[in-house]
């Protein structure tokens, strides 16, 4: 554990370039060919955390002002997908849970039920933060054991039957998204979708990014519309005509700066890709292989930046009018975007389709917040997180433990 807490802490745009130098010296690349691969992975990943931290920072200080406008006095405090992460590492099952990860991952693979070979272990936190907060239900730590693995089966299993439609949506081969907060809500979107097709007039609503560029041309291209949200968002939180520009012009240069970075990382990764599919077919002629990788990678599509800034005035309205609710959307409202990364190719990337799945999505997000609060901010104390002055009970709104089956598997655990 110590090993492996060394590299993590290493962060993604180390770790990442070792990981695929490793396996690209493993499927015969060559070193200087696995070298390159991995330091273009590694740069890619600096290029993506740099411009969705530029643009989480942009988005921070206006929500947090929206927040202080609306006057919201609720007594479960968002504290957002960072802190939630800490909960997660910081847990008392990861030397136990990481090892079970690794050895079951494999096992799944020999035994074909799965396809993916899940590389993105810093995401290992979403897993871990569902068993850290069924730990605190149960009072038992192999419940919260059995919580972790429960979410990592399904996150493998789904994430290989969404692979082809993801892959072809995104031009990505190879490649499946075993992420367990974004897999949550692909049936919300299946569903919507389903919905919208049946509904007359509701159905002849297209709201793509192609769609709105031949409609309105260069008003509708991506830059235009980070720009016009951005500018939206700022004078909702208050913000005079210079800095409400200012903000519209950081957002749209994200938009249009992070599908370029994103190229970079998937140069690098299309060449190990490449490189293991040959060796594989060799070695497994009947089987097909999937890298487990982030949803950081599929942020950069228009339709997923313009709905998640969107849904951060819709987050703010429901915390205020959904009876019942006690959860202060806060920290994770930047991140909101993460949550439809899966979900774009089941919409067909119509922002409207995504926007009420979306919708849908924040409400049970909501009130699974606010039902599991006391043993997520439990959690919290056993991980050492201290509670931020002036909350009473903490929670976050992107990760597993908020999600429908991330609920559902606390709410049995607590059984025990």
């Amino acid at each position: 554990m110590s090993v492996i807490n060394a590299v993590i802490g290493l962060g993604a745009p180390v770790f990442m370039p070792i990981l695929f130098l490793v396996i690209g010296l493993v499927f015969g690349l060559g070193v200087g060919k696995a070298f390159k691969a991995g330091m273009l992975v590694g740069v890619g990943f600096v290029g993506v955390n740099l411009v969705i931290g530029f643009l989480l920072d942009s988005l921070s200080g206006a929500t947090k002002l929206m927040v202080d406008r609306l006057g919201l006095n609720l007594t479960v405090l968002d504290v957002g997908w960072g802190t939630a992460s800490t909960i997660g590492w910081g847990s008392p099952l990861v030397p136990v849970v990481v090892v079970v990860f690794l050895a079951l991952n494999l096992l799944l693979l020999v035994l074909g039920i799965t396809k993916t070979v899940d590389i993105d272990i810093f995401n290992y936190w979403i897993f871990l933060l569902v068993g850290a907060v069924a730990f605190s239900a149960s009072g038992s730590f192999w419940v919260g054991v059995g919580a972790c693995v429960a979410a990592f089966v399904l996150a493998l299993v789904v994430g290989d039957l969404i692979a082809p439609f993801v892959q072809k949506q995104y031009n990505l081969k190879g490649v499946s998204f075993p992420h367990f907060t974004c897999l949550n809500f692909v049936p919300i979107g299946i569903a919507v979708n389903w919905a919208v097709e049946r509904t007359p007039g509701l159905r002849r609503i297209d709201f793509n990014p192609e769609s709105i560029s031949k409609r309105f041309g260069v008003l509708g291209e991506p830059l235009v519309i980070g720009l016009v949200l951005g500018v939206l968002m700022g004078f909702g939180a208050g913000y005079g005509p210079g800095e409400a520009v200012i903000l519209g012009v950081d957002v749209a240069a994200s938009m249009f700066i992070l599908p370029k970075m994103i190229d970079i990382l998937i140069e690098g990764l299309t060449t190990v890709r490449d490189g293991a599919e040959i060796r594989l077919k060799k070695w497994f002629p009947n089987r097909e292989f999937y890298f487990g990788m982030d949803t950081a990678l599929l942020i950069g599509e228009p339709s997923v930046l313009a709905t998640g800034v969107l849904l951060i005035p819709i987050a703010l309205l429901l915390a205020f009018v959904l009876p019942g609710n006690k959860v202060l959307p806060f920290v994770d409202l930047p991140s909101l975007m993460f949550l439809m990364a899966l979900v774009t190719p089941f919409c067909k990337r119509n922002m409207f389709r995504m926007l009420i799945t979306g919708t849908l999505a924040l409400i049970l997000i909501m009130y699974a917040g606010s039902d599991i609060a006391p043993w997520f901010t439990g959690a919290a104390a056993t991980s050492g997180i201290t509670i931020p002055d002036g909350a009473n009970e903490i929670t976050n709104l992107v990760g597993g433990a908020t999600t429908p089956i991330g609920w559902l598997i606390i709410r049995l655990a607590a059984l025990f």
